[in-house]
């Protein structure tokens, strides 16, 4: 198209070019197709791939059970519900996970929204109001972002894990006003925990709200994979806890948890759940079937955990700086948003898949490979992506 009939908007578009950079490099690392299901291997172009850039947590994506659940709700619903919760979309399914949902991370109630990221997005935005605060981790999800972006809120930032900085930030609120404190508890790309007994001790002394993101909590932390609230002990003590099915409940769609009260409020407030169609009947009954699964198979929670600290010791021995991690989300810092590809495309070229982290998702001199593990991983798995790995940063002179 010629300058002269371009709009405006085609005009601004044309000169984003920042993906084309790495592309005529040949190392951009994005939208790599994948041609199998989600499993520790994936055939990519024909070729046999290591997996370690997956939030499949309990290695659950390709269960036959819970294939088999979403086939038959299939059968017995169909493939969609054509309409919101509100109106035509409600299942008994929707009430059913909703109910265990609410058991298994122990809150009065629980809804179920069609995506993860809505549920932050749906449920920051409508709690609180003008006069209010919303305060958050300075690596908190972008979901947790744009909650409190449509929020007609204050909004302050506290520096990661820093809890003077958050109670600073507390100090500088009214008294009076509402005071929601959002924080993922684990977090996706560090990999390390918030400081959720301390935020607790702070919650109580300036009296404020807490809302916990366990998107990548559940299933790896607490008892049968019920969180990093359950994890620290502290589940009556936080307001509201949040999870997704996508990671390891193998499936899509997230929910919201909290007392009757709450639930009732945000049933009727929260745009993203009234405005959206409801959940599949394949989806909810995966990750319905998910839960049971989590209750049951303790042993894949115990397996999740012997591959970490295994594969934390190697990558440690290695020399690889991973920052505070303490979970199956393994930084390796490069601190270089072009090597950070380099390494992505190098790697994936002798059998591994990770993942690359640049900004927005983290600081420009935080730039990471993300390596996450499954249950399903075997030892003889992670020997081989820590030496392809090992291989691959000596390469490009990150390691000695």
């Amino acid at each position: 198209m010629h300058n002269l009939t371009m709009g405006l908007l085609q005009e601004r578009m044309s000169k984003y070019r920042e993906p084309q950079k790495y592309i005529n490099a040949g190392v951009y690392p994005y939208f790599r197709e994948i041609d199998s299901h989600q499993d520790t291997e994936v055939m990519m172009s024909g070729k046999r791939v290591l997996m370690f850039g997956s939030n499949s947590y309990m290695g659950l994506t390709y269960d036959k059970r819970i294939c088999e659940a979403a086939i038959n709700a299939i059968k017995k619903y169909g493939t969609g519900c054509a309409g919101s919760r509100f109106l035509n979309g409600t299942l008994d399914l929707h009430i059913q996970l909703e109910k265990e949902l609410a058991d298994f991370v122990g809150k009065d109630e629980a809804l179920v929204y069609s995506t993860g990221f809505t549920v932050n997005s749906g449920v920051v935005s409508c709690l609180t109001g003008r006069n209010d605060y919303i305060i958050g981790d300075d690596r908190d999800h972008a979901s947790i972002v744009d909650g409190r972006r449509l929020s007609f809120s204050q909004f302050f930032h506290y520096k990661h894990n820093d809890m003077e900085d958050l109670e600073h930030q507390l100090m500088r609120c009214n008294a009076d006003a509402l005071k929601l404190i959002v924080i993922d508890g684990l977090f996706s790309m560090e990999g390390d925990l918030a400081k959720l007994p301390e935020i607790i001790e702070l919650k109580k002394k300036y009296n404020a709200t807490v809302m916990v993101d366990e998107a990548h909590g559940l299933g790896v932390f607490g008892k049968q994979g019920r969180g990093v609230c359950n994890h620290f002990g502290v589940t009556e003590d936080v307001d509201l806890i949040m999870g997704t099915f996508s990671k390891s409940l193998a499936s899509i769609g997230g929910f919201i948890a909290s007392d009757s009260d709450t639930i009732n409020w945000l049933r009727h407030n929260s745009r993203t759940y009234i405005f959206s169609a409801s959940n599949t009947p394949a989806a909810t009954a995966a990750a319905l079937e998910a839960i049971h699964i989590l209750k049951t198979e303790p042993e894949r929670q115990e397996n999740l955990w012997k591959t970490t600290n295994y594969a934390l010791e190697q990558f440690k021995q290695a020399g690889f700086e991973i920052g505070d991690t303490e979970s199956p989300i393994i930084p390796l810092y490069v601190r270089d948003a072009f090597k950070t590809f380099q390494v992505t495309k190098l790697a994936f070229d002798k059998g591994v898949f990770v993942n690359s982290v640049v900004p927005p998702a983290c600081a420009p001199q935080d730039t990471l490979i993300r390596v996450a593990l499954m249950a399903t991983h075997t030892k003889e798995q992670v020997d081989r992506c820590v030496a392809i790995l090992v291989d691959t940063f000596k390469e490009l002179g990150l390691l000695k």
